[in-house]
């Protein structure tokens, strides 16, 4: 399972969803449904651009959990 970690990266950085809407250009509505893990992918561009604001890599943002059999 892959877990989304978006909202600690901004808790850690003190960061806003407003902030990163601002220094993105990422709607709103998108960052929020990435914030509170209710998306089931995402684009390598909303990607590219939350790590540049984040100032941080795709292996911060999400973490892979292997699942238990």
């Amino acid at each position: 399972m892959i877990k989304n970690r978006l909202s600690t990266v901004m808790g850690n950085k003190r960061m806003k969803p407003q902030e990163i809407v601002t220094l993105t250009g990422i709607s709103r509505k998108t960052i929020y449904n990435i914030y509170n893990d209710k998306t089931k992918g995402i684009e390598f561009d909303t990607l590219d651009k939350l790590c540049f604001a984040l100032e941080c890599t795709p292996n911060d943002l999400f973490r892979y959990i292997p699942d238990e059999k």
